[in-house]
């Protein structure tokens, strides 16, 4: 069974944060049989800053963002059993949700996956001409990077037939404990992009606790936060390649989760960084929202703040003997709950019952 995946890289995390989302669902569906064709264009710079080779469990196809070389991607879709358009794909989203659906053949499951839920239920509700909007009830399927309840009553609202979070998970292939690196030495580490809706947040949980803590040292990773307004006590390494995650995460005392504006304000949204730095071993300090239960224990398994003071709070009395058995913790109910094995599970199973009832509603 042959899966038609269009996403905004498999192979480059640059500016990406859903490629070991994708690397860890699409891997442990092809290692349950799966076909995987994944589909990306080459755009923002991606193909430059690729942190893996392409993997010999998927065919990657890499598209030159112009209307032809979208065309001729879309295309493609014409002989999957199962078509998928990931959101923000980064260019043609609209397009290349239409031209993909429409190349699908008629057998064939249509998907859009979904990995920024609210911002994407914010968009529609605000622009309802969107083609996505249109098109939500001729989809077989929609999964969602996360969510919860209050994501699926939402897409069912909007005429979704079907919606089913599959929530972000570790593959302890790729994460897992390493000896932590001097270069990535600190009390605090803090890695993710900066993007509009997620800085007022990083002010609140890492900057001005950092301010607050001039003694102590604070790591910051990720793009777009070459600024001159950072502590001086903030030491910025920049992109950070997946294949330094593990380090990113085993060095510092503990590492910090800031969700985004949107997801925080929903919940039941845990990041891919905190199954990644729980895989590490990591003592992780994670804002607080809905359904962080669900996943870790707070006081146990996960340190949880409410505002900047309590990070400061954290940073200040956290010994390394206490963040080493928070970190035992995480990993140890991550690995027996949480890992993209079983989220490919309940993917392999839902893909399998719909294509059965939609090949039986064909022949009838």
């Amino acid at each position: 069974m042959k899966i038609a995946f269009y996403g905004s890289s498999l192979v480059s995390s640059y500016w990406n944060g859903a490629a070991t989302y994708y690397r860890g669902i699409l891997h442990a569906l092809a290692k349950r049989g799966w076909e995987i064709h994944f589909h990306e264009p080459d755009a923002y710079d991606r193909q430059a800053h690729r942190d893996i080779d392409p993997p010999d469990w998927a065919h990657v196809h890499v598209w030159p963002a112009t209307d032809d070389g979208m065309k001729h991607a879309a295309a493609a879709a014409y002989d999957a059993d199962v078509v998928v358009k990931a959101s923000g794909v980064g260019v043609y989203d609209d397009e290349l949700l239409i031209a993909v659906m429409a190349a699908a053949p008629a057998h064939a499951l249509r998907v859009f996956w979904d990995v920024d839920a609210p911002a994407t239920l914010a968009d529609l509700r605000a622009e309802p001409l969107r083609p996505l909007r249109r098109m939500l009830p001729d989809l077989d399927l929609v999964f969602t990077y996360g969510g919860g309840p209050p994501v699926v009553a939402s897409y069912l609202e909007l005429g979704a037939a079907r919606c089913d979070p599959i929530y972000n998970a570790v593959d302890p292939e790729t994460h897992f404990p390493v000896a932590p690196e001097p270069r990535f030495s600190a009390d605090i580490g803090f890695l993710a992009n900066r993007l509009p809706d997620r800085e007022a947040r990083v002010e609140e949980f890492f900057l001005a606790p950092a301010r607050a803590l001039p003694s102590r040292r604070f790591l910051l990773g990720g793009s777009g936060w070459e600024a001159p307004h950072l502590p001086r006590n903030v030491t910025h390494v920049g992109h950070v390649s997946t294949n330094d995650h593990n380090a990113f995460n085993a060095s510092p005392r503990a590492v910090l989760n800031v969700a985004r504006d949107s997801m925080a304000a929903v919940g039941f949204s845990p990041a891919t960084r905190v199954f990644e730095a729980a895989g590490a071993g990591a003592c992780l300090i994670t804002d607080a929202w809905e359904g962080i239960e669900l996943f870790l224990e707070p006081d146990e398994e996960v340190l949880v703040a409410r505002d900047g003071r309590d990070v400061a709070d954290l940073v200040e009395r956290l010994t390394p003997e206490g963040a080493r058995a928070i970190g035992r913790a995480a990993r140890s109910r991550i690995l027996s709950e949480h890992t993209y094995d079983r989220r490919a599970a309940e993917v392999d199973a839902i893909l399998n019952i719909r294509g059965v009832i939609k090949r039986r509603s064909a022949v009838a």
